[in-house]
């Protein structure tokens, strides 16, 4: 009867662990991150010729003079903050913000009125060691410059959403038309300095290089919708609820192995084994896309990445060299075993957490849901440790009656020996 009682128990254990929140991964990119529309009419002129760029829905139109090497343009974007702004520029060396000449435009902190200033991007702005100061431009004489609010029905004011032209004269070197362009939008400004703006994949790839007479357009390569969703779904999955309903598996279906068998063991490994295939798989592709995407970094995501498959691969390598039970090795496998498997699981759910900022998905419904799912996983392993700890404790109270009364009938039979 015991041993039935133990088995249902064990069954219903069971249950809980298997009860998955699977979150339907799909869906589109945002709208910030897609081409635009250009149209050869913008601030209030008309121009020759016109791209949509590639990122944040930005637009380009321009007229340029091959008589006195003159561009005139006008670039549109939008802002993401009351209190943000808007930039665009040239670099003469390569398509990165580092060496660009940009004309930012952001609301007065004094006035509340509509400025356009220049600013010249040295390859110390990344380090952010100092705020960034308007100059004037060097290599790229600035003849003329304005900023207009274009949205329909705009106010006067900055909000978020509002689009926004930026309107420039420029002096180009003779016979050079294949220009880098860049262009990007923060959040702040802290008095007449922009902040650094986010860092998405499509703020980190905001820059393309166009021959201004043919308008033949080289952008970055970043990495596609679909693969981004495809590896957020494959990671989450694997490293984020499969590896550590597989882990819970073991801890909390071992201890019924009077009543399971060997159950638990093949429902563990078959577990790990798919949440590493599939983490595998989400690894490779992130990869796949990193070097599709040159110039767009997330270290910490990376180096998470990199330790969860490593740990992942040790955990499988490690299988093909486990000790017998016999073995007096055997012991010291099953602490580096259970080691390198905690610190895996612990390292992909935050990986994922990271991923989610990575994504730009840091308040939305995707995140909630998986907070959902791994808090119903966590609720079930805590219950299901409290389980364990109180039959752990009822056993060692029955153990330790059961123990009594041997010694009491000993006692009994040593006095009635000794008569």
């Amino acid at each position: 009867m015991q041993q039935q009682q133990q088995g249902n128990r064990c069954l219903c254990l069971l249950l809980l662990l298997v009860v998955v929140v699977v979150l339907p991964w799909g869906g589109t990119v945002a709208a910030a991150g897609a081409p635009g529309r250009c149209t050869t009419s913008a601030a209030g002129k008309s121009y020759a010729k016109c791209i949509a760029l590639p990122t944040q829905g930005a637009t380009l139109a321009w007229t340029y003079d091959p008589r006195n090497a003159t561009l005139d343009a006008a670039f549109t974007g939008t802002f993401i903050s009351p209190s943000g702004w808007v930039a665009w520029g040239v670099n003469q060396d390569a398509p990165a913000m580092a060496g660009a000449r940009v004309i930012a435009a952001f609301s007065d902190p004094s006035t509340g009125a509509l400025l356009a200033l220049p600013f010249v991007l040295s390859p110390d702005v990344k380090l952010q060691a100092k705020p960034l100061v308007s100059r004037p431009l060097d290599i790229v004489p600035l003849l003329a410059s304005s900023a207009t609010l274009t949205a329909p029905g705009a106010r006067s004011v900055v909000r978020d959403g509002a689009s926004v032209a930026i309107a420039v004269t420029i002096r180009l070197s003779p016979n050079r038309t294949r220009l880098h362009f860049v262009w990007n939008r923060g959040l702040y400004v802290q008095g007449y300095s922009p902040t650094i703006h986010p860092t998405d994949a499509s703020d980190l790839a905001s820059h393309a290089t166009v021959d201004i007479l043919t308008t033949a357009t080289e952008s970055s390569r970043a990495a596609s919708a679909t693969m981004q969703w495809t590896h957020g779904s494959l990671n989450a999955l694997s490293w984020g609820l499969l590896l550590p309903i597989g882990a819970a598996t073991a801890r909390y279906l071992r201890p019924c192995t009077a009543s399971v068998g060997p159950a638990w063991f093949y429902a563990h490994a078959a577990t790990q084994a798919a949440g590493y295939a599939l983490g595998a798989a989400g690894f490779a592709l992130g990869l796949v896309m990193g070097s599709a995407s040159p110039g767009v970094s997330y270290r910490l995501h990376r180096g998470l990445g990199i330790a969860a498959a490593t740990a992942g691969s040790l955990q499988t390598l490690a299988v093909f060299f486990r000790p017998k039970t016999t073995n007096r090795y055997r012991k010291y496998w099953k602490s580096y075993h259970h080691l390198v498997g905690y610190g895996c699981v612990v390292v992909g759910v935050v990986n994922v957490f990271q991923g989610f900022e990575v994504m730009g998905l840091g308040e939305s419904f995707w995140k909630l849901g998986y907070c959902v799912a791994l808090a119903s996983l966590v609720g079930a392993c805590v219950a299901l440790e409290v389980n364990a700890w109180v039959v752990f404790c009822r056993r060692q109270q029955e153990e330790k009656l059961m123990r009594r009364d041997v010694e009491d009938v000993v006692a009994v039979k040593d006095r009635a020996a000794a008569f």
